[in-house]
């Protein structure tokens, strides 16, 4: 339960969770490439890629969630804290927190895989050949329909120990229509750790794309937030939202219960 865990123990799960998510999805893409050589990109790689983010999420749900949540989104932790499902004095911190895991789980992509993850691209989110406002709508829409869909399956009425799986899928589907556009990234997070790490490595990098992720990803998290507030709402749900509460128990589960 997660008022039973320190502070300190909830950022580090928030760290390691990001980590894990940037080492297993982000690292997939140069790993692709690398493993493809001069063979073109065909929507079978997609596929695969995806299907990294979607289990690794999977994956930090049930190995984090009872700790402090699991976000590893700051869409995610932003979403929450504009419903009122948590705290403003902490989001900070898990930001923080969720940034610095994604640079090390950047560092642990070359760590493992070599310069040559650096010269393929890093897996670095960025958009060529459309406007920044295409670009804009993308992670937009991607990060609105991962996060609405969170804050749907973790509800007190979602069905118990299933939290996980519906998230990994939302968040396998919705790479498949916006990776084409800019690279899926849905998560400030993972759109900062990277670049980052990539810049170190001396890497090429697309700073001024920066802002059109940020932006329109945590604008998302926050909207998707309200929306869904406003779609769901009955006059139960004050009393049904307690902070603590484990995921596992569908009937008392709050909203500070996240992931990615």
């Amino acid at each position: 339960m997660l008022d039973e865990t320190t502070t300190v123990q909830k950022l580090a799960a928030e760290a390691l969770g990001t980590a894990f998510l940037v080492f297993i999805g982000v690292g997939s893409v140069p790993a692709t490439l690398i493993v493809n050589g001069d063979a073109p990109f065909t929507m079978a790689d997609l596929g695969m890629i995806s299907l990294a983010f979607g289990t690794i999420v999977i994956a930090t749900v049930y190995a984090f969630g009872h700790i402090g949540g699991n976000h590893i989104n700051p869409a995610v932790t932003l979403g929450l804290a504009v419903s009122g499902k948590f705290p403003w004095s902490q989001v900070p911190a898990y930001i923080a927190a969720q940034v610095v895991g994604a640079i090390v789980g950047a560092t642990a992509i070359i760590g493992v895989l070599g310069q040559k993850a650096s010269d393929v691209g890093l897996g670095v989110a960025s958009y060529n050949g459309i406007s920044w406002v295409q670009a804009f709508t993308a992670e937009f829409v991607g990060t609105f329909i991962l996060v609405f869909t969170i804050f749907g399956v973790i509800y007190r009425k979602a069905a118990a120990g299933f939290a996980g799986l519906a998230i990994g899928f939302v968040v396998f589907a919705a790479i498949i229509p916006v990776a084409p556009a800019t690279g899926a990234s849905i998560n400030p997070a993972r759109t900062v750790g990277p670049m980052l790490v990539q810049q170190i490595a001396g890497g090429t990098v697309k700073w001024e794309q920066l802002p059109v992720y940020v932006i329109a990803e945590l604008l998302a998290g926050a909207l998707a937030a309200l929306c869904y507030g406003l779609i769901a709402h009955t006059p139960a749900d004050k009393a049904a939202v307690a902070p603590g509460v484990d995921l596992a128990d569908p009937e008392d589960a709050p909203l500070t219960q996240a992931t990615v």
